[in-house]
């Protein structure tokens, strides 16, 4: 059963393309049917903030515009561990490294020191109350060539694949998800999106509605 007091947990998510322009591709999963929140849906890899990725070393730290960004809402410490989050679970769910080191097959260690540099932060989405799951998740995306390693995971996330965005339009998706593609379409497109100081969208329920506001 729902529980309408649940507070959000803090989340993270890697958006993964390669090419530009109309060839442009993006790294989905599809969620198990037996998932509790969001089954059967394509999704970006990401999950849930651990306490360790507050622990981790960066071999580099955060683009000092994407801090500014995430630390709006963010301490620092907090935006870091975000941002280890995305790194780390897009690695245990698809086999893809955004480090200095190797990693070994999808075991996480204190070895690995990610490249906190290769990401950029462009969405935020609170899941609404009534759910039996709720996160605040940041959006990153990054470059598929800052990625080491072969596609393939822990199995989290089926038929993990580069679909490109006339594919998109047929697959099974959340609405946030495609909120968050047609953000970072707008965001890698547009030249002027990219700008240092831009604010950032936030999907939230407000009063029994869905509003996008900017943080």
């Amino acid at each position: 059963m729902a529980n309408k007091k649940l507070r959000p947990r803090d989340a993270a998510t890697l958006l993964l393309y390669r090419g530009d322009g109309d060839d442009v591709r993006v790294l989905l999963g599809r969620r198990h049917h037996g998932h509790i929140f969001m089954p059967n849906a394509y999704v970006f890899p990401g999950g849930r903030v651990n306490p360790s990725d507050s622990r981790v070393s960066p071999d580099s730290a955060l683009r000092a515009d994407v801090a500014a960004r995430l630390e709006r809402a963010a301490t620092p410490a907090r935006a870091r561990a975000l941002a280890v989050a995305a790194i780390r679970e897009t690695f245990e769910e698809t086999g893809l490294l955004i480090a200095s080191r190797e990693g070994d097959g999808v075991h996480w260690h204190n070895k690995i020191g990610p490249r906190l540099d290769a990401i950029d932060y462009f969405f935020r989405a609170i899941t609404p109350p009534n759910r039996v799951r709720r996160f605040d998740a940041r959006f990153f995306f990054a470059d598929a060539s800052s990625t080491r390693g072969t596609l393939g995971g822990d199995g989290e996330l089926q038929n993990l694949a580069w679909f490109s965005l006339d594919e998109i339009r047929d697959l099974e998706m959340a609405g946030i998800t495609r909120i968050a593609l047609a953000e970072f379409r707008r965001v890698v497109a547009d030249p002027a999106s990219r700008d240092p100081d831009r604010p950032i969208p936030v999907s939230r329920f407000v009063r029994g509605r869905y509003l996008i506001t900017l943080e």
